[in-house]
């Protein structure tokens, strides 16, 4: 018994699809197993939490203690990656006190705040950072650790804080550097 679950086992565990090169391990958890959509080279470190609609490209790590969840769904695009304890969350209840809040409510006493999260290609998210619904973090962007993200991080911008704002630019050299590793795949 291995670490990570083999192809067989993820279509056992009701995965919708997925490409060469997944693993994800035996004691992550995803509670929805048949929302989500893995591309090819995909790995998901020990005791994550996934639910809801999640559809991650290719070339993604997802490191320990990450969660990603919610009801209007995440997509992490080509080479984005979470470090440690990153949570990711599509949707949130109104803090107010205008509304009641948690899933036991019925909806009509709630008002959840639901928008899909994207992480652009060469993203990177710095350890136990929060990312709230609608967020779209852009191409190359990095987001320091312990960053609360509540708005769009514009493409190659380094943000971090509380809330998270721009503190540099990040290089374009990983552009140059995924060229090179498409030429080796494809010879």
């Amino acid at each position: 018994m291995g670490r990570f679950y083999s192809e067989e086992e993820l279509r056992d565990l009701g995965v919708s699809e997925f490409g060469e090169d997944v693993r994800i391990s035996k004691s992550a958890v995803i509670a929805n197993p048949e929302y989500l959509k893995i591309g090819s080279h995909v790995r998901i470190d020990d005791f994550v939490l996934i639910t809801g609609s999640i559809w991650l490209h290719s070339y993604i790590h997802i490191s320990s203690f990450c969660s990603l969840g919610g009801r209007a769904g995440i997509v992490m695009h080509d080479f984005s990656g979470l470090s440690a304890g990153v949570r990711i969350f599509s949707a949130s209840d109104d803090y107010t006190g205008e509304f009641m809040t948690n899933p036991t409510v019925p909806e009509r006493f709630t008002n959840v705040t639901a928008a899909t999260v994207y992480l652009r290609k060469h993203t990177i998210v710095g350890a136990n950072s929060v990312i709230l619904p609608g967020v779209d973090i852009g191409i190359g962007a990095a987001v320091g650790a312990m960053s609360l993200v509540t708005r769009d991080v514009p493409d190659f911008e380094i943000h971090a804080g509380c809330p998270a704002r721009k503190i540099s630019e990040r290089k374009r050299d990983l552009l140059t550097l995924e060229e090179k590793l498409r030429e080796c795949v494809h010879s």
